[in-house]
């Protein structure tokens, strides 16, 4: 099973204000433990929405608006996906997450992500299933490192 951690940003997140390098150093050890584990397939941080773009949809036309997000209850700081056996486990390693002193603001989300590979055999046509397998495969050989 995938899932998606998604660690929310805060008002110094959102200001660009960099994290200290003891919390650096945490993350960078946290990722190395996801690695070994062998469950870690990606991660990001993300900056803050003044660099971002939303896209918003109404009467089948698209309007883009520009970040900051002032208005946002909730916005994005960054992301782990990770492919483990269970629920459960996702919120394991969620809750290994290093966060910074105080944690003030500090939110993550556990997301299951839907992947092809959950859709039973008889219910996608086998030539929809073959074009996801290909562009799935080609998505492997273009990743960095691969």
């Amino acid at each position: 099973m995938k899932f998606m951690i998604v660690g929310k940003a805060n008002a110094e997140t959102e200001a660009g204000a960099l994290p200290s390098q003891e919390l650096v150093d945490d993350m960078i050890a946290y990722n190395e433990s996801l690695a070994k584990a062998g469950v870690l397939l990606a991660g990001e941080g993300l900056y803050p929405s003044s660099e971002g773009a939303q896209i918003a949809y109404s009467g089948g036309k698209a309007s883009v608006i520009d970040g900051p997000f002032t208005e946002a209850k909730e916005l994005i700081a960054g992301f782990w996906l990770i492919q483990v056996k269970s629920r459960e486990e996702a919120i394991e390693w969620a809750l290994r997450l290093p966060v910074p002193p105080g944690g003030e603001g500090v939110a993550l989300d556990v997301w299951r992500v839907f992947d092809a590979a959950d859709v039973p055999d008889d219910s996608m046509p086998a030539e929809e299933r073959e074009r996801e397998e290909v562009l799935r495969e080609r998505l492997r050989v273009t990743e960095p490192g691969a």
